[in-house]
């Protein structure tokens, strides 16, 4: 079983008993398909960054549980046509997938594809040696004009 996180923003219109009635309805679709509660957060009223059905605010709870991968769509599907639900969205528990991650990972070989590749000169062109300062770089070009000049 994974752990999820269900996000839950109910119509902010409604009483408190039609409210506890929409989330029982909720609590009800994650225990049918398998799924265990492990705590419940709720955040009351808040208001909706826009309008969703021409309601300004709404009720937002947070449901932690544990689930088969399998039930997580049947419990979307059925979210879905629950009425006063505005918005909802299933979440893995980040905590669980960083450990899997992190035990899953292969370990780093010296042959890496990620290594810096090592770029060859070409065989038949000699590097030229520049000189160091300034100095020596204009009493060489001075010198070779005094060589072709004569």
């Amino acid at each position: 079983m994974n752990k999820y996180e269900l996000a839950v923003a109910v119509n902010g219109q409604l009483e408190s008993d039609a409210k506890n009635a929409v989330l029982e309805k909720v609590r009800g679709l994650i225990t049918r398909f398998g799924g265990t509660i492990s705590s419940e957060d709720d955040w009351g009223k808040r208001k909706f960054a826009y309008e969703v059905h021409k309601v300004k605010e709404g009720y937002y709870v947070f449901i932690k549980f544990q689930a088969e991968p399998e039930a997580i769509a049947e419990i979307e599907h059925r979210i879905r046509i629950v009425e006063n639900v505005y918005r909802y969205l299933i979440v893995s528990d980040e905590k669980e997938l960083s450990v899997k991650h992190e035990e899953e990972k292969p370990e780093q070989t010296e042959a890496s594809y990620d290594a810096p590749r090592k770029t060859e000169e070409p065989a038949d062109e000699e590097p030229v040696s520049e000189p160091e300062d300034a100095a020596e770089a204009s009493e060489s070009s001075s010198e070779e004009a005094s060589d072709t000049a004569e």
